[in-house]
């Protein structure tokens, strides 16, 4: 294969790979612009609607306006988000206005503990990818940080390492007017 030939494969490869970058990144980071978040399945709760390892999108949602059936992400406590299905929306008898959710996973045969506050809501779950939170997990913590740094660090060297490696310029035997380049006088200009 030619150098051109190496230099088109590997800007093929190069324009996929890019291509697949910025479609995970807009798949786990870009969401967020219009309000969206993701978060990673952990467990089995709520399968098979949200099998896990799948990555969850989800928007914000007025809590007045969710209902029986309807499936709910929340704070768990502070460092534990879940996402259940709401099977009863119970008013606060002790604060007036404020609702509370009790929730059970589809596949939990037993509701959850206590009910989920109004406030403790993140939002309602809009769909999922299967096994893009098993990737989204890994690439935010070490190790898999430090390898997605690497991979983008190898990418950027390949967009950019056509441009360094140029071909030898051809040499031009001869005079560049056909002839072999020795002197004998008739090309000289002079007549």
């Amino acid at each position: 294969m030619k150098k051109s030939g190496i230099r088109k494969a590997l800007n093929a490869v190069t324009t996929v790979l890019v291509v697949m970058v910025v479609l995970l990144a807009v798949a786990l980071v870009g969401v967020r612009i219009v309000g969206i978040r993701t978060y990673a399945v952990i467990s089995g709760s709520m399968e098979p609607v949200y099998p896990t390892g799948s990555l969850l999108y989800v928007k914000p949602v007025k809590t007045e306006e969710l209902k029986v059936g309807d499936t709910i992400t929340f704070m768990l406590d502070e460092k534990t988000v879940a996402t259940h299905r709401i099977i009863e929306v119970i008013p606060d008898e002790e604060e007036p206005g404020v609702i509370r959710f009790r929730t059970k996973g589809d596949a939990n045969e037993t509701p959850d503990g206590a009910p989920v506050h109004c406030r403790n809501v993140i939002g309602k779950p809009l769909f999922a990818i299967p096994y893009l939170g098993y990737f989204a997990n890994f690439v935010q913590n070490p190790p898999g940080l430090y390898l997605a740094i690497g991979a983008a660090a190898i990418l950027v060297i390949m967009v950019f390492l056509p441009d360094l490696i140029k071909d030898e310029p051809k040499k031009v035997s001869g005079d560049g007017n056909g002839g072999d380049g020795k002197d004998d006088g008739k090309n000289s200009g002079e007549e």
